[in-house]
């Protein structure tokens, strides 16, 4: 069984003769699920814009040339996602275009965006590549959640997403220090806890709060939005954590809530997996093995019950193999995120390890 949590994204063609399928994304993880399944040699296109020389050569206007949008292909060299921008972009010669007003052959960088056909065309589309695809596609589009870090006059929000988690704040109130009489502590802390709501408010369609941190900061913060935003309250649950700030927010990740709250949980679930895998190991247990040749080395021997492999792998034929042999054996494959602080984990270890059935010797 393979571990994907799909988005929606809308496949509005394919001609699997050709290897070609057009999809247009409506979401950052559709952009995010496409920066992996689009690989160097691969030829991309969709509507780009470029500014136009004139006949001569030189540039029309020549601080600023002239802007046309058309469709262009390009070969692609390197894929690169920028999660804090959204932009996805495929860099590669010019191999379709209308050859008046761009060289074929040229490089040029496709800015691929939300909303707009992206044409992907594969010598070879793997397996895993259209299984995520189609899972992407039937899948309902899932709601954000928040964990909100509360800590004295200090929050931290984390928004979970597919490829990880963003981070948001802090966002700081004006309640400690000794010349502040009880009035005009009442009114910081109302101040306070009025700015986190409204930022909150920001983050549309959530479904799902936790109301993280140690001491009461995180109760009163509840009793405030029951009593002003009762909305926001419903969705809310509270949970106590050693500490406020990321170290808050990556405590409950651990703890599985979020996945409790039927939400973005696979986030979670990758973070627990991974930190399974450290466990064995801090263990010396023989029921975990990693690294690539000690990997293959279990799966080929059957032992192999939770291979994990993170993203950025998948693309190497060898590990789709491996995936393939896990999976027929009964086993289950857990791609990772590289963008969370489990994925970046599994990367120290060479990317891949196995849950194993039984210890190897």
């Amino acid at each position: 069984m393979i571990n994907y949590c799909g988005v929606k994204m809308r496949i509005v063609y394919q001609d699997n003769k050709k290897g070609v399928i057009e999809v247009v994304p409506e979401t950052l993880d559709d952009l995010w699920h496409l920066s992996h399944i689009i690989e160097k040699g691969d030829l991309v296109s969709s509507l780009t814009s470029r500014r136009i020389q004139d006949s001569t050569g030189e540039r029309i206007r020549s601080d600023r040339g002239i802007k046309k949008t058309f469709f262009m292909g390009v070969m692609v060299e390197e894929i690169s996602y920028h999660k804090y921008t959204g932009k996805l972009r495929a860099t590669g010669t010019i191999e379709q275009g209308p050859e008046d007003l761009v060289p074929l052959g040229s490089h040029h960088t496709l800015d691929l965006k939300l909303n707009n056909s992206i044409k992907i065309k594969k010598e070879r589309w793997s397996k895993w590549n259209i299984k995520r695809l189609k899972d992407a596609m039937k899948a309902s589009k899932k709601p954000s959640a928040l964990i909100v870090a509360i800590e004295d006059d200090t929050a931290d929000i984390g928004i979970i997403r597919q490829y990880g988690i963003d981070y948001f704040g802090p966002i700081i109130g004006n309640i400690s220090g000794k010349r502040i009489v009880q009035k005009n502590r009442k009114q910081a802390i109302n101040d306070f806890f009025t700015e986190l709501a409204e930022t909150i408010e920001k983050f549309k369609d959530v479904q799902a709060i936790v109301l993280a941190g140690p001491g009461f900061s995180k109760g009163d913060f509840y009793d405030f939005i029951n009593q002003k935003y009762p909305e926001m309250a419903k969705i809310s649950l509270q949970e106590s954590t050693g500490a406020g700030g990321r170290s808050g927010i990556a405590e409950v990740l651990k703890k599985g809530l979020i996945e409790k709250m039927a939400t973005e949980g696979r986030i979670a679930q990758e973070i627990r997996l991974v930190e399974k895998v450290l466990e064995e190991i801090g263990k010396t247990s023989k029921t975990v093995t990693y690294g690539k040749k000690e990997v293959t080395q279990a799966v080929q021997s059957g032992a192999a019950e939770t291979m994990l492999v993170i993203d950025e792998m998948v693309k190497e034929r060898d590990v789709e193999n491996l995936m393939d042999q896990v999976e027929k054996m009964g086993g289950k494959v857990m791609i990772i995120s590289s963008e969370h602080d489990g994925g970046k984990q599994l990367t120290s270890l060479g990317g891949i390890a196995a849950l194993l059935r039984y210890g190897l010797n």
